[in-house]
């Protein structure tokens, strides 16, 4: 079986750990999920076994052929979306009630964070992801870790890690350690929707340069041409903010307030 190394693909083979993902959310039964990246389909037969309806997206042809006429041949319960995810997946007319995947090295936050951004935010997310990746979206302030992905998903998701999973369950075995992570989406986003675009661009702006302060970020960024820099420093000194602090310093709490007074209601 050749494997195309542009998609950055590790395919999941322990079948304990196989069934451990597929067993986190529950129940399954007769709920609709999206399976991103199926590779030949480990996963996805843990997920049918379990009697949920499964949309796979899947971008490698020769993965496609396998799926289409041997693995999942006239199984009801399987459709499979070939072409990149990126794209198939937001031309979808329904969202699913969850999103399982095994995400390649290479775009597995981009796809997490543009599911979040178009506002798919379905109930529960299942992600197997590089370690350091997945642990960005439950880091804490004042961590390396901690960056604009993290206030992103933490905006609408409590994240949970379920658990590793050594380079030894995969084939090929990558070099890293993975992570399992389950994303539950919060009865509440912590900021509301009327202010999510310009909070998240707040955020962006003020980490654009991890090592200048958020006040030298301002004044490199767009939003200096939306109102000045004398409004921005009094906003930070409201919020009890220093303008020499960096932005890994600040906990998500303190840039909501500092949103609410930049951005008010109209």
């Amino acid at each position: 079986m050749a494997l195309t190394k542009k998609f950055g693909q590790n395919f999941l083979i322990n079948l304990n750990t196989l069934d451990k993902i597929a067993s986190s959310i529950v129940p399954l039964e007769g709920k609709s999920v999206w399976e991103i990246g199926p590779g030949i389909g480990q996963l996805t037969k843990q997920l049918l076994l379990k009697g949920s309806y499964v949309t796979s997206f899947e971008i490698d042809r020769g993965f496609c052929k396998i799926l289409r006429e041997q693995a999942f041949k006239d199984v009801e319960n399987f459709t499979l979306v070939e072409g990149d995810a990126l794209k198939t997946l937001f031309e979808q007319k329904e969202k699913p009630d969850y999103i399982f995947g095994n995400l390649p090295y290479n775009v597995g936050s981009v796809i997490i964070a543009t599911l979040i951004e178009k506002g798919i935010l379905v109930d529960q997310q299942v992600y197997t992801l590089q370690k350091e990746v997945a642990l960005r979206m439950e880091a804490k302030e004042n961590t390396k870790l901690y960056n604009p992905l993290t206030i992103l998903v933490q905006n609408d998701y409590i994240v949970e890690k379920l658990f590793d999973i050594k380079g030894g369950s995969f084939f090929p075995p990558p070099n890293v350690t993975s992570v399992t992570i389950k994303l539950t989406k919060r009865d509440k986003p912590l900021v509301e929707p009327h202010l999510k675009d310009d909070f998240l661009l707040l955020v962006k702006e003020l980490f654009a340069n991890r090592r200048k302060t958020i006040r030298n970020n301002f004044l490199l960024g767009s939003l200096k041409n939306r109102f000045d820099e004398t409004l921005f420093l009094n906003a930070l000194n409201e919020v009890n903010l220093k303008e020499s602090l960096r932005a890994e310093t600040i906990p998500i709490e303190k840039f909501i307030q500092l949103a609410k007074l930049l951005f008010p209601s109209l």
